[in-house]
């Protein structure tokens, strides 16, 4: 009995001497991610707001790539919606004041839209891998409807995915935090479920990194041993813009789930140092800037990957342009034009040139 009572008091010893309330000091970050969150916000919303006007109203081509892009912007904008509480949270010391349900839809919807954002860049390369070597045996994959059902299957497993994490309470006795650390050893399963969608995630990197990059050297080669050749600089182009989407892609996603291996098994780790805690939440809070760094860069890839998209968009802006210049040159004195007429014609002139140019 003696015995049994002395293994007991040593467990709980050392179940009193993890650091299980270690406290999560970040605030040499706050004010930086307060502010970055801010700008991917603001650029990020209206890039993606405009792709997606432009998908819907302005391209009305149907293809597969339209489709992926059509969800890939509503994915963005939903994620960069969830920014602002972030940088409340983080404007406010780190202190949450909004209910607990609303942090955990914020978070794991962030965490969701990432993911199939994620999902459709790697659709993405595979439909132009295959649509680059002319596979016809999967021809289906390039129609419209199916990329339509994959998207839709995407967003159903998503949501249904993700739904467990936002229903189910956590006996969590610090209420005003959000976004913390948090140590899963009773709940090993979320772990694990963390452990598979970094793997997949490698897997879709594995996939950008093989399509990317075989239509890229293809394309360099083709312009290198055919210099002559009437397409060789627009192949060399579209080659380095290819390098450009797999850059982007690497920046923004590999390092945070290179750091997520290390931050998950901490947190089924029963010891972890303190400090060592504090090293990997902060570091998992600057390359999770990185990963939502994304949501602006894509608006960007789809003008350089899309001549459609740049012809569409520079004329949408040309019209625009010329339709204000003539109304304020009409209602404007009669002196007035012969000053303003000059410059305004040739930029409209230049954006024109430049939609014709474009192939």
């Amino acid at each position: 009995m003696n015995n049994y009572s002395q293994n007991y008091h040593n467990e709980s010893l050392t179940r009193r001497q993890e650091p299980q309330n270690c406290y999560m000091d970040n605030t040499s970050l706050r004010i930086p991610l307060a502010v970055f969150y801010t700008l991917f916000f603001l650029f990020g919303f209206a890039g993606n707001l405009l792709a997606l006007w432009v998908f819907l109203r302005l391209h009305p081509k149907k293809n597969s790539v339209r489709i992926f892009l059509i969800n890939l912007a509503l994915a963005d904008i939903l994620l960069v919606i969830c920014l602002p509480f972030r940088v409340a949270y983080h404007f406010n010391n780190n202190q949450w004041v909004l209910p607990s349900l609303l942090c955990r839809i914020v978070g794991n919807v962030f965490y969701m839209n990432m993911y199939i954002s994620i999902a459709l860049l790697g659709f993405i390369s595979v439909d132009r891998y295959l649509k680059f070597h002319r596979a016809s045996s999967r021809r289906w994959f390039l129609q419209s409807h199916w990329s339509a059902i994959v998207c839709g299957v995407l967003w159903a497993v998503s949501i249904a995915g993700v739904s467990p994490f936002i229903v189910k309470t956590e006996n969590n006795n610090e209420t005003h935090q959000c976004f913390q650390y948090k140590k899963l050893c009773d709940s090993k399963w979320k772990a694990y479920f963390n452990f598979v969608i970094v793997a997949i995630f490698w897997v879709v990197y594995g996939a950008l990194v093989m399509s990317y990059g075989r239509i890229g050297m293809k394309l360099i080669t083709a312009s290198r041993d055919k210099p002559d050749f009437p397409n060789a600089a627009k192949y060399n182009k579209t080659a380095w813009k290819s390098f450009f989407v797999l850059f982007t892609f690497t920046v923004c996603y590999a390092p945070y789930h290179f750091v997520r291996i290390f931050y998950i098994m901490s947190q089924m780790a029963p010891n972890v140092s303190c400090n060592k805690m504090n090293v990997l939440d902060k570091t998992n809070e600057v390359v999770l800037l990185l990963s939502a760094l994304n949501s602006c860069l894509d608006p960007v890839m789809y003008f350089l990957l899309c001549s459609s998209i740049r012809k569409v968009t520079l004329k949408f802006i040309c019209n625009c342009f010329c339709q204000q210049t003539n109304n304020a040159l009409n209602s404007s004195s009669d002196e007035q034009p012969k000053i303003m007429t000059v410059v305004p014609k040739t930029i409209c002139q230049d954006i024109k040139k430049a939609t014709i140019i474009i192939k």
